[in-house]
């Protein structure tokens, strides 16, 4: 790989000189400011090899992000439909436990973090009217470490001989992630999967490093800490996590792997398996506030431009942030309760975790006092926004009960736990991924929309979303197990459920890619700065002020733009107004 790597980045300098064009003030684009280099951007598909400007590299992370999330997401259809009857037989069992693999590992390290990461790397100096990314060409490689890592994670389905996939959970538990036993889980799929989740945790090690060094080093005079933008605090504080938890991960995997191919003694061969869990989950519990304090920010971000009044709270917000960012590596032994830690140890980490769900809480309440008698607009990305708040409750409240270590070890590894982090996976995360999507559309594309697909795709997934990880947390209630490809008749009615919200979800996602791919090439062109009338209530921000700005110098040069409709998006925003008020 290491081979193939340096192969790639020698071709990559012959067919383009990197250092024909260079990032500009006010988020790189060449539209005659100071500091304009000689040459343009290189056309075509040589320009998204060897790009190092923020905003295309912020397309790529998003692109693939949405790929990966459609891979896993067909994989779980795929689970569903044969979990709809317990005797069913459409897919065999190791193959139902390759798809549970898989799909885990696929919607958290290939998902949702390079989502946050698209969003973060094309805003975040807009929002700080930075020149750039610290570190463009690290910041371009970073990127470029994930694909290689994606063909890893799946290299058990390709039809290569000898190769099956991982059928170990996303948590990798030891004895059988070492290949012990009479499984087949010494294969080298296996290996393949461990290596591909450590060149990702390396591609997020390495954006970490750029984001703090960019938010540290590259705002302009007036940003400073008192008027940094919340979106910016949660990937700052996220940024944090990842240097702290993605190298124990990329460590645990290392032993994993001399364990499984050189003999060691690390978790096997007389080591400790229980070991693995604790340097696990003290990746893995941070990895879950990694993957949610940004959406947090996206949805602290918007929620207020479409409720017509400024964040409530906005220091205790940020307070909040950095307070879950700490606690955050004192809780991953709450996954461990059931393992006969001592006593007091498991005492005082549900101490630790009851009281991570303060700062939580101190956030939802600001949302919803934002919203409290303010001048709230139904707008897609606003209908996203509440819809994370009403699911990261439920999800945050069945959360709570897993804290409580007599419920836990009642609930432990049934579909309770499966229904409450699905809560907060799909229910916030992707809500609130949506959200953004949906805000900075016109902002990327120079287009808008359709609105009422937008609002369908919304009451789809809020629906699916719901009746899917509803009935789930019912059936952990009932004591079905999780990870099983097959169950008791008593939970048929249940899992049926689940299977009907999970095709909800399934027709929501269709009308979302037809939406915005049709939107992206043929939707009403947007030539207004202020889309959203966001003037009107004084919340106008400073990656509209870089779009308008934008907009009028290609005007003015006699771009592609100036020949768009002259409306200013009036009518856009009329249609808009006249949904709002139906």
């Amino acid at each position: 790989m290491g081979v193939f790597l340096v192969a790639v980045a020698a071709w990559l300098a012959r067919v383009e000189n990197w250092r024909t064009y260079t990032p500009l003030a006010g988020g790189g684009g060449a539209y005659g400011q100071e500091g304009y280099a000689s040459e343009e951007k290189p056309s075509g598909v040589i320009r998204w090899l060897t790009t190092v400007d923020h905003k295309d590299i912020g397309i790529l992370y998003g692109t693939f992000g949405l790929i990966s999330f459609a891979v896993g997401g067909l994989m779980v259809v795929l689970m569903r439909v044969e979990l709809a009857d317990p005797g069913m037989t459409l897919i065999s069992n190791t193959f139902y436990n390759s798809l549970l693999t898989s799909h885990g590992i696929t919607m958290l390290f290939l998902f949702g973090t390079p989502i946050i990461a698209a969003f973060s790397n094309y805003l975040i100096p807009l929002l700080i009217d930075a020149d750039d990314m610290a570190f463009p060409r690290i910041n371009a490689i970073a990127f470029w470490l994930l694909p290689p890592a994606a063909l890893l994670i799946w290299a058990g389905f390709f039809p290569i001989p000898d190769l099956i996939p991982a059928q170990t959970a996303w948590t990798m538990y030891t004895p059988l992630s070492a290949g012990i036993g009479n499984g087949n889980q010494a294969n080298a799929g296996v290996d393949m999967m461990l290596l591909g989740l450590h060149l990702s945790g390396v591609s997020a090690t390495m954006g970490a490093i750029n984001f703090i060094a960019t938010i540290f080093t590259e705002r302009a005079e007036e940003v400073t800490w008192a008027n940094l933008d919340i979106f910016s605090w949660t990937i700052l504080t996220q940024s944090g996590l990842i240097l702290f938890a993605f190298p124990l991960l990329g460590s645990a995997l290392i032993m994993l792997l001399l364990d499984r191919n050189f003999g060691t003694a690390f978790f096997v061969n007389g080591g400790d398996p229980i070991l693995w869990q604790h340097l696990f989950w003290f990746f893995g519990h941070p990895e879950v506030y990694i993957l949610v304090l940004p959406p947090m920010g996206i949805v602290s971000y918007v929620l207020p431009r479409f409720s017509g009044r400024r964040l409530f709270g906005f220091k205790f917000v940020v307070y909040s942030t950095l307070a879950i960012g700490v606690l955050s590596f004192g809780v991953w032994a709450h996954h461990m309760f059931a393992t006969g830690i001592d006593p007091r140890l498991r005492a005082s980490f549900m101490a630790v975790s009851l009281a991570i769900a303060i700062p939580s809480a101190v956030k939802t309440f600001n949302w919803i006092t934002t919203m409290w008698n303010g001048r709230v607009r139904l707008t897609t990305p606003m209908l996203y926004c509440i819809g994370f708040v009403s699911n990261f409750i439920i999800g945050g409240v069945t959360g709570v009960f897993l804290a409580s270590v007599p419920v836990d070890l009642v609930l432990h590894d049934t579909y309770y736990v499966v229904g409450h982090f699905h809560y907060i996976v799909m229910g916030a995360i992707a809500f609130a991924g949506f959200a953004g999507l949906y805000y900075w559309f016109p902002l990327y594309t120079g287009r808008m929309y359709q609105r009422t697909l937008g609002k369908a795709h919304f009451w789809l997934s809020m629906v699916g979303t719901n009746v899917t990880f509803f009935a789930m947390i019912l059936m952990g209630y009932g004591g079905m197990p999780r990870r099983y490809a097959t169950y008791l008749p008593q939970f048929a009615t249940l899992h049926q459920v689940a299977t009907l919200g999970a095709l909800i979800l399934l027709v929501g996602q269709i009308i979302f890619v037809w939406n915005f791919v049709q939107s992206w090439l043929e939707g009403p062109t947007v030539e207004n700065g202020d889309p959203w009338n966001l003037k009107e209530d004084n919340l106008y921000t400073a990656e509209w002020n870089w779009y308008d700005r934008k907009l009028k110098t290609a005007v003015a040069d006699g771009g592609e733009e100036g020949e768009a409709r002259t409306d200013g998006g009036q009518a856009a925003d009329a249609d808009e107004t006249a949904d709002d008020a139906n």
